[in-house]
């Protein structure tokens, strides 16, 4: 390619061009490997391994009280009332145990010296990968009432450790450290939103726990305190509370266990809602294990067990009938689990799922025994709750013959695609990509300006089903979803097949008004509740088409924003013609390629799931049955829309 210097390979390979990286240099060199990205995700992700040491302090019962706080500049401070960080001197490594600490990594007291018994701090990198990625990092520490003090620059050590005044408290942490600019060039300042959801969500998952929290990057902070006596249950009416959701059954379900030896306990919260959607929230020392886990498959194989045997006895299925399946025993079912162990097994630094096999047989039995019992003395609720799962399952036979008879129809095989569809040449989903546009007048412009080898269109008539209040066997009855599903090809609900996926690239794009909102949103709830791997693998996409065109001298240029428009005018100097697109059908193919389909020059935004339980109530209030949540959500979030500029 032109412009670009190709590297040169040596093929000589020798013993001197074997890279040796000394002390935090790795974590420097591959960050991702230690915090995931450095985008946004990666920059919160340091608060969170902070604040997962003063919580570890907690687990081990010598700390009650964490303040965060988010300081002008995007500095943060945690400190904790727990024992403080050991800083003596290290009997092998001839230094403070502090500088250990936070320039050694593997290094902590989490590997069964007897520091603690459960932690979230697997590794024991946290603390030094954070300061491996930060521009400086401060540290005080009191102990036995004198104040230690250290910092350190890049990861390496700026200042020796010293006292540095006396302390009436009797011990404690506080660390302050500015993320690294260098490395995270392309993230964003801290959400506050996103931190204050997790700090709420340790509060709930540690009962007793105190945190503080205040983003003094505002002009008039206010500190949010979270403290939950309640523990999990109060996290699950925390949950069906903001979704505004009606509940089955009044009371929270819930229950703990201990193991045999002592060293793993299991608390479980549950309640089911009205909804047709299940939210499990499942934890290990604290870590949310977003990909679940043994402990997950534990519950699950346990709770559709109990129903069933439930069922059987009390002659709610028949003989004939076939035993619920899981999706039916958990529709419409909120649940927190929350295990603490030690040598927690996590998958990868960020600990995404849980691999410790002893504690999906302390979950399994638990579970079991714990709500087969309360289906027995609650008989009530139980009959609501298999009501709900009847409903479930009569819905599933339904969608499954209304799947074969589309099948027969070949509607759903892949020879047989949409009529509306215009395909592209390649088949091979790395590089092709599908628009979703509505509209004829939209999908004709951009069948004439796309390029066929690799872009698909797809024109979708109407609004889209509002599958947030509908089953399965709804959506194969939906005359607006099944083109959708055909052209994509992995199918959808426990039928969903990634490896069928037709295109790399599934992108949306609707005109930049409020019905255009409107389809965006319905099209987004039907990914995220039918077809959700596509957003966990950073498939889907929206586009980005331009509000204005604006012309001088025969020359074109885009505004994406009202800001943006004013900025153009004003560099051009005035005297300009402008034109407000009110739809894509307005624009010409061609404009249509320069300004939205073109590789080279269009702007679009990739959809990511970072927060699932953010992402599900918020589909919860936007497209359920309460008026009142929704009004609400949108007077608060509208300000965003305001400001909105590319």
């Amino acid at each position: 390619m032109k412009g670009k210097k190709k590297t040169q390979i040596n093929n000589q390979y020798e013993a001197d061009e074997i890279q040796v990286l000394e002390g935090l240099e790795a974590v420097r060199k591959r960050p991702g490997m230690y915090i995931g990205s450095t985008g946004v995700k990666g920059l919160h992700h340091l608060v969170y391994e902070i604040v997962d040491n003063a919580i570890d302090e907690s687990l081990a019962g010598f700390c009650d009280k964490i303040v965060v706080k988010i300081l002008k500049g995007d500095v943060v401070f945690v400190s904790d009332n727990g024992r403080g960080i050991p800083v003596g001197v290290h009997p092998k490594l001839k230094i403070p145990a502090l500088t250990v600490v936070f320039t050694v990594l593997h290094a902590g007291g989490k590997f069964g010296g007897g520091g603690y018994e459960v932690s979230g701090g697997l590794h024991g990198v946290g603390a030094s990968v954070v300061n491996a990625l930060s521009l400086w990092l401060e540290v005080e520490v009191c102990r036995d009432g004198k104040v230690y003090h250290q910092r350190f620059e890049r990861g390496a050590v700026a200042t020796d450790l010293k006292i540095i005044s006396s302390s009436d408290q009797n011990s404690g942490t506080q660390i302050s450290f500015k993320a690294d600019p260098e490395i995270f060039v392309d993230s964003e300042s801290y959400n506050k939103t996103t931190l204050e959801n997790r700090l709420r969500e340790q509060a709930f998952l540690n009962a007793g726990v105190n945190i503080d929290f205040i983003d003094e990057r505002e002009d008039n902070p206010k500190k949010i305190n979270f403290f939950y006596e309640g523990g999990i249950s109060s996290f699950v009416e925390y949950i069906q509370k903001k979704r505004a959701l009606g509940v089955v059954h009044p009371k929270v379900i819930s229950f703990s266990s201990v193991s045999s030896d002592g060293f793993s306990k299991l608390d479980v919260a549950l309640q089911y809602n009205d909804s047709y959607n299940e939210l499990i929230l499942s934890f290990a020392n604290n870590i949310h294990t977003t990909d679940g886990g043994t402990h997950e498959e534990g519950f699950k194989r346990a709770l559709t067990r109990a129903m069933n045997d439930y069922a059987r006895r009390h002659n709610v299925l028949k003989d004939n009938d076939k035993n619920f399946s899981g999706e039916d025993a958990r529709e419409g079912l909120v649940v927190v689990i929350s295990v603490k162990l030690r040598d927690a097994q996590f998958e990868g630094q960020t600990k995404a799922r849980l691999g410790n096999t002893f504690i999906k047989s302390l979950v399994e039995s638990t579970v079991f025994e714990e709500i087969s019992s309360f289906l027995e003395e609650n008989p009530t609720v139980a009959k609501a709750i298999l009501e709900k799962a009847l409903a479930s399952a009569r819905a599933r036979e339904a969608a499954k013959k209304a799947r074969d008879l589309v099948r027969r129809k070949t509607v759903l095989e892949t020879a047989s695609l949409p009529g509306k569809l215009a395909d592209c040449q390649l088949r091979d989903p790395d590089y092709t990509e599908v628009y979703i546009v509505e509209g004829e007048s939209a999908g004709g412009s951009a069948k004439g300006g796309r390029d066929r080898k690799f872009q698909a269109i797809l024109p979708i008539r109407g609004k889209l089903l509002n599958v947030e209040k509908a089953r399965l066997d709804k959506i194969y009855k939906a005359d607006s979803v099944i083109p959708l599903i055909t052209a994509i090809g992995c199918g959808v609900g426990d039928n969903f097949d990634l490896q069928k996926l037709r295109y790399g690239k599934i992108i949306i794009m609707a005109d930049a008004d409020v019905d255009g909102s409107h389809i965006r949103t319905l099209l987004l709830t039907f990914f995220f509740r039918f077809m959700k791997p596509l957003v966990e693998n950073n498939h889907i996409y929206i586009a980005q088409p331009p509000l204005y065109r604006i012309t001088k001298s025969k020359k074109h240029h885009y505004a994406f924003s009202d800001h943006q428009r004013d900025t153009i005018i004003k560099e051009l100097g005035g005297n300009v013609e402008i034109q407000r697109y009110k739809g894509l059908g307005e624009m010409d193919p061609e404009q249509l390629w320069e300004t939205t389909m073109d590789p080279q020059t269009r702007v679009m935004s990739r959809v990511s799931l970072s927060d699932v339980e953010l992402a599900d109530e918020v589909f919860s209030i936007l497209m359920g049955d309460k008026v009142e949540p929704r009004r609400k959500f949108i007077e608060e979030n509208a300000r965003y829309v305001q400001n909105l500029d590319v």
